[in-house]
């Protein structure tokens, strides 16, 4: 295990961690830009209309729930681990869920909770990491968080310990491929700067494969998986069946 992947907090007890410091450092010095839609966080404004449709589907299809009521997700209790400035938050709270967000970067949360409270929504948003929070969970979101943590099994191990029985767990992320080497490093960092540089490394992103066998060891099997395809043409992404080359969400149950 990494040293990143440890906090040591007294002489003698090691608390395990999957935060990696580095990424949060690197995140955190463009905090201020998280509703920016064309600052350094524009994909992710592309990418949440699209998984908002997906996340809402998937839990109205696993719940019970009407698709079509403007309150679906009423009385569920939702974490979003690594929930940034809170651009997943706020709108699955406007559809009715009990929304908490948490996140490693401070000055993310502070951006948050103002965001929240000038838009008047009630969402709770803490500064830290899942291994010190005690709650558990109907859904659970990890979107576009996993490919930056110190040790995924580790992740995937921590999110199944807060997911109620019965619960989700929904993760979004990109594939371990040739295309998304090009893709999403080469051409997002480098040729067309969607992104800052060193936002990605390609030995972080992660099969589909690897998180369906991670979470079988804790309870979680796979529901429905989908890849994210973006439409330069349009300038959007879409869902699809086939093509998980990429970008792709993966929903998980108990």
């Amino acid at each position: 295990m990494s040293q990143s992947a440890k906090d040591k907090k007294d002489d003698n007890v090691i608390y395990v961690s999957s935060i990696d410091r580095e990424e949060i450092k690197h995140f955190s010095k463009d905090s201020d830009h998280w509703w920016d839609e064309h600052g350094p966080f524009a994909p992710l404004h592309r990418l949440n209309p699209t998984r908002i449709q997906f996340i809402k589907k998937e839990i109205c299809n696993h719940y019970g729930r009407d698709f079509d009521d403007f309150k679906a997700l009423k009385d569920l209790k939702i974490l979003d681990i690594g929930c940034g400035g809170g651009l997943v938050c706020e709108p699955i709270a406007r559809i009715g869920a009990n929304i908490t967000g948490i996140d490693a970067d401070s000055n993310a949360i502070n951006i948050a909770i103002n965001h929240a409270r000038d838009s008047n929504l009630d969402i709770n948003y803490q500064n830290g990491e899942l291994k010190d929070h005690d709650k558990k969970y109907d859904v659970i979101l990890a979107l576009e968080i996993i490919e930056h943590v110190s040790d995924i099994n580790l992740f995937i191990e921590q999110c199944a310990k807060h997911v109620n029985p019965g619960g989700l767990l929904i993760i979004s992320t990109i594939n371990r491929t040739a295309k998304s080497y090009a893709l999403g490093i080469i051409a997002a960092e480098y040729l067309l700067k969607w992104v800052p540089k060193g936002t990605h490394s390609w030995n972080k992103f992660v099969k589909p494969s690897k998180i369906a066998r991670e979470a079988r060891k804790h309870g979680l099997y796979v529901k429905t998986i989908k890849g994210l395809v973006f439409n330069p043409l349009k300038n959007e992404f879409s869902l699809s069946d086939k093509d998980l080359s990429v970008n792709y969400l993966i929903s998980l149950s108990r």
